[in-house]
């Protein structure tokens, strides 16, 4: 019996440092992963994938009017309806640069900084802080009359480079003509715009262009800030038969004070786009913003998906556009709309 323990206790202590040694090499294994320290996915969890991303869209807006509102809107509307919803498949981070060249930098550098996987710049000043401040960003624009003059795209048809959008460019000389059908012996029309813009001075001299064959010569005002407008519109009364407001986003966004001035003195009011004849001005040629939006939003969706890169992708226009009517505006001023117009209007505003 002594001679059994004895032989026990010496096969125990073979064989326990052997099984020390054992567990110990063991649980050295589990420490040391085999993907360099980095946490091994459960079975039933996947690595995250393209697919299941939640992508980041900053959009810079150059300031709050109708048309500018109507393209943010359109743009992410159309996202949603291709599967991209705000809080969910992507975040939103919506700035205004409140008609502030400076802010408008700061917003492109703070996207920049964190990284945004694209950005939306609506209107041409808030587009060139981005492309300046971004050299790899994916970057869209909205609202953006002449790129190329603006320096954001080398061609229309071949950006080359990571900014490319839509373009509002509006029919300048079909919207003057209507000034003739509403008022047969206008001679000189008036338009008023920011000298910061570039959009701006392009349809001005796009209006120059086209003045002379139409019987009309154009009177320019140019204001450097929104309190400036009143005073501009108040300068050509008894100078001019007629205003145009351009799609000049400081003169938009404080229209209200060229409306009040033209319903007093009976000056029609003809616009660059529809959101202006909403807003009291009689007619315009021209596009809709918000579909302008959602044509801006189906060319995100196709960066997003890794489909095409801004450089290859060519600046597109709207090519639907539709005259719009306003006939209490040209009550208050003074003004009958001819039945021809009504007629041929694709939207007439009561």
């Amino acid at each position: 019996m002594v001679k059994q323990k004895k032989t026990i206790r010496k096969i125990q202590s073979i064989l326990f440092p052997l099984l020390l040694l054992s567990v110990t090499a063991c649980g050295q294994q589990s420490a040391t992963p085999a993907n360099n320290g980095q946490e091994t996915p459960a079975a039933n969890q996947p690595a995250p994938s393209a697919e299941n991303k939640q992508f980041t869209i900053g959009i810079s807006q150059f300031v709050e009017h109708p048309a500018l509102d109507a393209a943010r809107e359109g743009f992410v509307a159309q996202l949603a309806k291709n599967g991209y919803e705000d809080g969910k498949q992507v975040k939103i981070d919506v700035k205004s640069a409140q008609a502030s060249m400076d802010t408008a930098i700061s917003i492109a550098q703070k996207f920049e900084a964190d990284k945004v996987d694209l950005v939306l710049a609506i209107a041409t000043p808030t587009a060139q802080a981005a492309a300046q401040t971004s050299k790899e960003i994916p970057i869209l624009f909205t609202a953006v009359t002449d790129p190329v003059e603006a320096g954001l795209v080398k061609s229309m048809e071949q950006p080359g480079a990571n900014v490319t959008g839509t373009s509002d460019m509006n029919p300048v000389e079909e919207q003057l003509k209507l000034v003739k059908e509403l008022k047969a012996d206008a001679k000189s029309v008036g338009v008023i715009y920011s000298s910061g813009e570039v959009n701006s001075k392009v349809q001005v001299d796009a209006a120059k262009a086209v003045a002379d064959k139409l019987g009309l010569t154009i009177q320019e005002a140019a204001i450097t800030s929104a309190t400036e407008v009143k005073q501009a519109a108040e300068s050509m009364v008894g100078k001019v038969d007629a205003f145009y407001v351009p799609t000049d986003n400081m003169v938009v966004s404080s229209i209200a004070a060229v409306l009040g001035v033209a319903e007093a003195q009976k000056i029609p009011v003809i616009a660059g786009e529809e959101n202006s004849v909403k807003s009291g001005a009689i007619a315009t040629y021209g596009i809709d913003y918000t579909k302008l939006g959602e044509q801006t939003a189906d060319m995100a969706v196709k960066i997003l998906k890794g489909e095409a890169k801004p450089a290859d992708m060519a600046v597109e226009m709207q090519a639907d556009m539709k005259l719009v009517l306003n006939k209490k505006a040209a009550e208050k001023m003074g003004v009958t709309i001819p039945q021809s117009m009504l007629d041929r209007a694709g939207e007439v505003i009561e």
